[in-house]
């Protein structure tokens, strides 16, 4: 038998071009299969720094626009639209996949269920990474979300979490479906928490403005807390999706009725969040609804920063075993203002215990352990 003397290809599809948390993921996936030997061939949805990012990391890139399936499509209704759109688009993924003559295919996110069907049709392995973790809705619903994972030949989950509600839809997927702890790269040098808070505690917000993510119980705990004599302020680090905007309006005028505008800083998504956090004293993560996991949360973790999430989703996972984190009621703007008090008056406890999570964090997320594990997964798909 004649040794193959080309590398091996991937086709690498992923929804945007952005550098938000399931982007960081897609990139780190990519770079671990160029370390294993692979040629990676990355498409996206959109341009964006993603693609830079790519590039530097030796891959090949192309922007490929097709049907993502949204939250708002998360209906009966909404995914026979969606999946109308899909039959238009398929053929074309069809041709390129053809074209590309990729080995393998990593769809990096459940919201792009064509490349897998594509990719089938091609006859092509499939490695689909699950960043999804839909609870709510009708049961057919959440099925269809999932069912397309059953046409792929390896599945990853960010969280436990994630791999379970995918499982409760067909059970199949339990025994199939790999969890790998999501790579996240930390700062150089993680600015050291400040020895003593005499001046009322910084706190930060960083993630998409949206309602589910829960920005607003943040905005009202700030309020709340400098209205009982705690002077608080707030970083709001983020943007929009598309269509949301309204949300940022109303987020605004809440902050502008206040009466602590002045206190409410509103700085929108950077890439290196690190010096924004190296300035603040705590991160909330406020979610409203599950998270698959909680990759802010562990930023703040790495960023030697007390975090303070909701006790819902795979937000649990992600601040497990970190003692400088604490979990709160879901939607619960009390309990993030008792967690801020909390903070406060025990500072020089919460303030240490930050500092020595980074290195239990650091080695968990290590970039190099989970590039690592992903292209062990993809190598797993073929003969190498």
């Amino acid at each position: 038998m004649t040794a193959r003397t080309t590398p091996r290809r991937v086709l690498v599809a992923h929804p945007g071009g952005e550098l938000y948390g399931s982007d960081r993921v897609m990139l780190e996936s990519a770079i671990g299969f160029r370390e294993a030997g692979w040629e990676v061939d990355a498409i996206l949805g959109f341009d964006g720094p993603l693609a830079a990012e790519l590039l530097a990391a030796g891959a090949r890139v192309r922007i490929h626009g097709i049907p993502v399936l949204r939250k708002n499509l998360l209906t009966p209704t909404g995914l026979v639209r969606f999946a109308v759109e899909s039959a238009r688009a398929l053929p074309a993924l069809v041709r390129t996949i053809r074209a590309a003559k990729p080995d393998a295919v990593y769809v990096s996110t459940l919201t792009i269920p064509l490349w897998i069907i594509a990719a089938r049709l091609c006859r092509r392995p499939v490695l689909c990474h699950v960043h999804e973790a839909e609870t709510g809705g009708k049961a057919i619903v959440r099925r269809g979300l999932v069912a397309p994972l059953l046409l792929a030949r390896g599945l990853v989950a960010n969280s436990a979490f994630s791999a379970d509600v995918a499982s409760a839809s067909f059970s199949r997927l339990a025994k199939r479906i790999v969890v790998v702890d999501n790579a996240v790269v930390g700062p150089t040098i993680a600015t050291p928490p400040r020895t003593f808070v005499t001046d009322g505690l910084t706190v930060a917000y960083v993630g998409r403005l949206s309602p589910r993510k829960g920005v607003d119980l943040v905005l009202d705990a700030v309020i709340a807390a400098n209205a009982a004599g705690e002077r608080t302020t707030l970083s709001i680090i983020g943007s929009t999706f598309a269509g949301y905007e309204w949300y940022e309006e109303q987020l605004r005028q809440r902050a502008g009725q206040s009466g602590i505008e002045d206190r409410i800083e509103w700085i929108p998504f950077a890439a290196d969040i690190w010096p924004i956090l190296g300035r603040v004293d705590v991160l909330v993560v406020p979610s409203r609804l599950p998270e698959p996991f909680g990759n802010t949360a562990v930023e703040g973790v790495l960023a030697a920063r007390p975090v303070i999430a909701a006790d819902i989703g795979g937000l649990p996972e992600a601040v497990e075993g970190y003692r400088s984190a604490q979990l709160v009621e879901a939607d619960s703007v009390a309990g993030i203002v008792d967690a801020l008090l909390r903070v406060r008056t025990q500072w020089p406890r919460f303030a240490a215990a930050a500092v020595t999570d980074t290195g239990l964090a650091d080695e968990r997320h290590s970039p190099a352990r989970y590039r690592a594990a992903m292209a062990r997964e993809l190598n797993a798909l073929v003969r190498v």
